[in-house]
């Protein structure tokens, strides 16, 4: 007589089932033509029973909960955070002290910035791992992260950390076994044993990192082998050609969870798969990997989503959030890097027609069991993202535009309010992206050196602007670490010889908490003003029902340059949002307001009517507004 399964063996049963079409489909797909696909597919049933059997109790009521609140990512109480952990506090413990700080701001998701084993050296800023099961020692281990997103939990904080799916550091354990000449662990990198292939695949690759690490390969003598490494010589691409890595990956990404990881965001996936004559990035089997690598979340952990970090064109990232067959399967975020790409291109040029234009073009008003990652900066540069067709479209050039924008943001442009740094030249086609804190590309380290006081009023609307943005946008605010405080540009990292070379480094100050202590000041000083006007914006959009992130978003035409607007359409009634990108004073008529369904005329950001006695509605120098 069989013996009776568990509730649990029961339970998972059913998740597999629910999943089983996801997951083995896909997977069918990919490696279905190799003679070990049977024993590979049972290899996988079996690593997922064990991490669900190894789950601990409290993370599987945590999936039950989300069952049942499968919109939980997507709620207007999600308020992000960013930040680099030693940078922010120091250490994992440090980051417990520092949870009231989080949650007085509003907080309700933190991601944790690379803190997986790095390489010793450079590490590409933690994103060339050489441990998956392990933190960096620097930082703490892993039973202080598994503390510490319980402490968060607790607090109603969900947590990310990244998954670099791309690549692993050459010191790896799979990478050390390939260098001994182990055939089977040779197999989990894209290594040749002369350059004839690596130079096929040249001609139609990118360069990811021209100045520092130009191709996509390097020869190692020591071995005598060329291994495909496209972001730098110690970050080795991995073979997902081969079933054993994606095998491996699950295990990797299941692990996390069971640490109690919210979110997982996967790292350069658009890189995963190679093909001949190709950029070799976004490929159709990016996608059926993500979408079995979902699935497989949902098997076995499914209070855990994917934020897929895909810094690619509005046609290519979109995939990345579930398209066609992998409509609500694939990831549950996806960086809106257009978003910010075309706030700072409006910012600059006063006009935000090209803003409106991509926005309305290439994004639906939403998407199925997902949303987008909103922000005005992050750890990385920016790179101009605009393409010469949507220039066109709205009378400019594309390379002209891009030109300015990096002159514009360098500092080097006449009239330019903003002070950044260079990164990334590429004098051969002329693209130059843009390092810098949100605060001083927004105006404010220039102002303070000018000890203007209209300046710093215009630089800190700017930002508070930006904010109300990607708050009401459509998705989930990211704040990068200090942004609250208006952290301004550090220099110093020129001083630090793993990161002179790297301007990027230039917008990863460390936390100012003696700045922090000092707040909220009731807008004494320009941080003050920042920090209470961010605070404020995250408070009252998480009460703000029409700003659900499966609310669709409705690209408006307000008629003038100067303003870009949308509404979000909420079966409750819309919310008309209207920006001024300049430092004019601007207006609409209220009969504008009442044809986009918005009759109230109530600012829900400022709790207060906006009709002017005049019957229209001014709009000062940067103003944000959120109207029913």
């Amino acid at each position: 007589m069989s013996k009776p399964r568990s509730f649990n063996d029961r339970l998972f049963a059913l998740r597999l089932e629910r999943s089983r079409g996801d997951l083995f489909g896909m997977l069918e797909r990919l490696y279905g033509h190799r003679p070990d696909f049977a024993r590979f597919r049972d290899e996988l049933t079996e690593v997922l029973k064990a991490a669900w059997d190894e789950r601990p109790d409290r993370l599987k009521w945590r999936d039950m909960q989300r069952d049942l609140e499968p919109d939980w990512f997507q709620r207007p109480g999600m308020n992000g955070y960013v930040f680099y952990i030693d940078r922010f506090a120091g250490n994992l413990a440090g980051v417990a002290e520092k949870l009231d700080y989080l949650q007085d701001l509003g907080i309700t998701y933190v991601h944790f910035m690379p803190c997986l084993k790095p390489r010793p050296g450079d590490s590409d800023g933690g994103y060339s791992v050489m441990d998956y099961t392990e933190v960096n020692p620097a930082l703490g281990t892993m039973d202080e992260l598994e503390a510490v997103t319980a402490a968060c939990h607790e607090r109603g904080i969900s947590v990310c950390i990244d998954l670099v799916l791309n690549h692993t550091a050459k010191e790896h354990d799979w990478a050390q076994k390939a260098q001994a000449g182990d055939e089977r662990y040779r197999d989990y990198y894209l290594m040749f044993v002369d350059d004839s292939l690596p130079k096929a695949y040249e001609t139609s690759l990118i360069e990811i990192f021209p100045a520092n690490a130009p191709g996509n390969f390097t020869y190692y003598e020591d071995i005598d082998r060329w291994v495909w490494t496209t972001f730098n010589e110690h970050q080795w691409d991995l073979n997902w050609a081969n079933p054993r890595v994606f095998l491996e990956m699950v295990q990797a990404m299941l692990y996390l969870a069971n640490k109690g990881l919210d979110v997982l965001r996967l790292d350069a996936p658009a890189f995963l798969w190679k093909r001949m004559g190709t950029r070799c990035q976004s490929e159709p089997e990016v996608h059926m990997l993500l979408h079995a690598l979902r699935a497989a979340s949902r098997i076995a952990a499914p209070s855990v989503i994917h934020l897929e970090e895909a810094i690619v064109s509005p046609a290519e990232m979109l995939p990345y959030l579930g398209r066609g067959e992998h409509d609500g399967k694939e990831g549950n975020l996806a960086y809106h890097n257009s978003l910010m790409v075309q706030f700072w291109s409006a910012l600059a040029a006063r006009d935000t027609r090209l803003m409106t234009h991509v926005l309305r073009t290439h994004f639906p008003p939403s998407v199925t069991n997902a949303t987008y990652a909103n922000y005005l900066r992050c750890h990385d540069d920016i790179g101009w993202a605009v393409t010469d067709d949507d220039a066109g479209a709205v009378g400019v050039s594309g390379f002209g535009h891009r030109a300015f924008l990096s002159d514009f943001y360098e500092g080097g442009f006449r009239g330019s309010f903003a002070r950044g740094a260079l990164f990334q030249v590429n004098e051969a086609t002329g693209d130059k992206r843009i390092s810098g804190t949100t605060a001083s590309l927004a105006g404010l380290e220039q102002a303070l050196e000018e000890g203007d006081a209209a300046l710093i009023d215009h630089a800190v609307d700017r930002i508070l602007m930006g904010h109300a943005l990607i708050a009401s946008y459509g998705g989930i605010p990211l704040l990068y670490m200090g942004d609250e405080l208006a952290l301004l540009n550090d220099y110093s990292y020129t001083q630090v010889p793993e990161h002179a070379h790297d301007s990027r480094w230039v917008h990863r100050p460390r936390m100012d908490w003696t700045r922090a202590a000092r707040l909220p000041d009731g807008g004494a000083t320009p941080e003050g003003r920042v920090f209470d006007g961010i605070r404020h914006i995250l408070a009252r959009r998480s009460g703000i029902a029409g700003f659900h992130g499966a609310v669709a978003t409705e690209m408006l035409d307000a008629g003038q340059a100067g303003l870009f607007a949308f509404a979000r359409r909420a079966p409750t009634g819309p919310v008309v949002c209207v920006f001024n990108f300049t430092e004019t004073w601007l207006g609409l008529p209220a009969s504008w307001f009442r044809a986009q369904g918005a009759t109230k005329l109530h600012d829900l950001l400022s709790d207060a009517p906006v009709i002017g006695p005049d019957g229209g509605i001014g709009l000062p120098p940067y103003a944000r507004i959120w109207v029913v």
